[in-house]
């Protein structure tokens, strides 16, 4: 399924979220709570990537400038400069 680069920050910020909750739960008493996040963020981070692969190949674009573009937009809330 084709994704929108709209879509693509969307997944960028899920799996970002994902990850703080795994350095959240970092060096505290329950491991399968972090076994459980890291498991969730490693799901989403699959994802993501797939998803920017995708969407790079069908944009004819390099994957590596798509993935910049996206992290740049989901981390910091600016468009990449052409």
């Amino acid at each position: 399924m084709a994704h929108t680069f709209e879509e693509l920050v969307q997944m960028q910020l899920t799996a970002d979220q994902a990850h703080a909750t795994v350095l959240a739960l970092r060096g505290q008493e329950d491991p399968a709570a972090y076994e459980a996040a890291w498991q969730a963020w490693r799901d989403r981070a699959e994802e993501v990537q797939a998803a920017v692969t995708e969407h790079a190949k069908e944009q004819g674009k390099m994957r590596g400038g798509v993935e910049l573009e996206v992290k740049r937009e989901a981390r910091h809330g600016e468009p990449a400069k052409s």
